[in-house]
């Protein structure tokens, strides 16, 4: 990048499209904007459409422009194909200087791709995580692998997933270990204080989230089972904000809708859930942001998948892979809310994913990238967590 002052602030696309990308991108939005050096334009691709709105008011993050491409059941490549052409349009309208893309998403991988077809740079939030399988999360780990092909910046959460990265070949000097957004973002959402607990009990508040394409079907099916003869102890109350898809649905709701320790939600906007997280006890999840915010709160958490690209809390003792067999599922739930001192350890493990600072590193790394005025606020050091191990990932396999 050029050496020079900036003297225009420098315009900076955000394509998001799904809720976790607008939490992972929302302080990025907010410090660009506080900023005299930052022009930023939100992009919304539509893909979490219902969920998005209320929640991007409450993050203070408005939206420049809103596409309209999802449809019913559609496949995967008719949505990369109608993604790729929108923002393509809108990229070629806007002219930005750079293009930040934030994890693993279609909506990340076409943003990236219709930048670089316009010869505009790329940061991406959230960089270099890995499973090592192709197809598992599918297709999240082929769209992450991609966009490391393209992006000019790799902002990588942790040092593992920078080592990932600097192994493919990606120039050490385009790698920066920042921490997660998400951990910043939380922190933010907590300290206004405006969210609502689902959990209404004296019982011990299990939170439940289940979505994932690879577990769909009769694995997602056998999991409703499970979860019901875990709510059947008496001693806990379970809430799941239950995903849109209609395969999770058809799956989840014929196990657990009339099971009275089970409270089915509609999906919870973003500052309500956190402060759900906040106050329950042990999370099961194969979702991936979780993993990353519950060992903030300090909440036990269950991956029900088979691998996963945020080995990271595995290996502090926040989080255990614990795959997607039934029983296997109910003794770890078990373990946790019988033994004192197996959930003590979780539950002090700490986070290995931030400090609440990667939205400070991020901007600042732009900024002098781009040329900022010498009076901008310095870096702060970069985040290094010792990662046991060294690179690679986890798995059940």
């Amino acid at each position: 990048m050029s050496p020079n002052v900036i003297t225009t602030p420098v315009r900076a696309m955000l394509v998001l499209g799904t809720r976790p990308e607008a939490i992972k991108l929302a302080p990025v939005a907010r410090a660009m904007a506080a900023s005299p050096l930052f022009e930023p334009v939100v992009v919304t691709t539509g893909q979490h459409r219902e969920m998005l709105h209320q929640m991007l008011e409450l993050l203070q993050v408005p939206a420049s422009v809103e596409l309209d491409v999802m449809r019913d059941r559609q496949e995967l490549s008719k949505l990369t194909a109608r993604l790729v052409d929108g923002l393509g349009d809108v990229v070629r309208a806007h002219r930005p200087d750079l293009v930040v893309v934030q994890g693993d998403t279609t909506s990340a991988l076409t943003g990236a791709l219709a930048a670089f077809y316009e010869h505009i740079p790329v940061a991406h939030v959230e960089a270099g995580l890995r499973t090592g399988v192709l197809d598992n999360p599918f297709p999240e780990e082929l769209n992450r692998r991609l966009i490391g092909r393209m992006a000019r910046w790799h902002f990588a959460p942790t040092t593992r997933a920078a080592g990932h990265l600097t192994a493919e070949g990606v120039p050490a000097a385009e790698v920066f270990v920042t921490g997660n957004t998400v951990i910043d973002n939380l922190l933010w959402v907590l300290d206004q204080g405006n969210g609502r607990d689902l959990f209404h009990s004296d019982l011990r508040h299990v939170l439940v989230t289940l979505h994932r394409r690879e577990n769909q079907g009769d694995k997602m099916r056998a999991m409703g089972r499970t979860l019901r003869r875990l709510a059947d102890r008496g001693d806990v109350e379970i809430v799941l904000p239950l995903h849109k898809s209609p395969a999770v649905r058809e799956a989840l709701l014929p196990e657990l809708s009339d099971h009275p320790a089970v409270r089915i939600v509609e999906p919870l906007g973003y500052v309500d859930f956190s402060a759900t997280l906040a106050g329950c006890d042990l999370v099961l999840t194969d979702s991936g942001g979780i993993q990353e915010e519950a060992p903030t709160l300090g909440k036990p958490t269950l991956v029900l998948r088979t691998t996963t690209e945020r080995p990271e809390a595995v290996e502090a003792g926040a989080a255990r892979l614990v795959g997607t067999e039934p029983q296997a599922i109910l003794e770890a739930a078990t373990q946790l809310l019988d033994d004192e001192e197996a959930y003590a350890r979780m539950a002090k493990a700490g986070n290995p994913f931030g400090d609440g600072l990667a939205t400070e590193r991020i901007v600042a790394q732009l900024a002098e990238d781009f040329g900022a005025d010498a009076g901008a606020a310095p870096t702060p050091e970069p985040l290094v967590v010792p990662q046991p191990g060294g690179p690679g990932s986890y798995s059940t396999a």
